[in-house]
């Protein structure tokens, strides 16, 4: 069963700097993996997706970098400049080479102003 345990998250000051990390628990091999946030009542929006390709949402492009170590199934993100927009739940995600989709549980990253 794969399960993946998002790590990182915390309070830091408005253009600070914190590294989430997210530990897939599993020898599963995926075609993408990548990190999502749901602000408060919203719905859950995309951060960053790496796969065959990178993407970032426009409001992190030139702050935010996703990173991926294949080896240890893990992923990071590396987010600088913080801003208290910023703040929200990040979940881990990943996709598998046939379609299956699973979630972390959340971390919650709040930047105060």
């Amino acid at each position: 069963q794969v399960r993946l345990v998002e790590s990182g998250g915390g309070l830091v000051q408005a253009g600070g700097s914190l590294r989430l990390s997210c530990d897939a628990s599993s020898p599963t091999s995926f075609a993408a993996m990548g990190w999502y946030r749901q602000f408060s009542g919203n719905e859950r929006e995309l951060v960053a997706l790496t796969g065959g390709t990178t993407n970032y949402a426009d409001s992190v492009k030139g702050r935010f970098t996703i990173s991926r170590d294949n080896a240890k199934n893990t992923v990071y993100l590396q987010m600088n400049s913080l801003k208290p927009e910023d703040t929200a739940v990040y979940y881990c995600n990943a996709v598998s080479r046939v379609g299956v989709e699973f979630w972390g549980k959340g971390t919650l990253v709040t930047v105060s102003s």
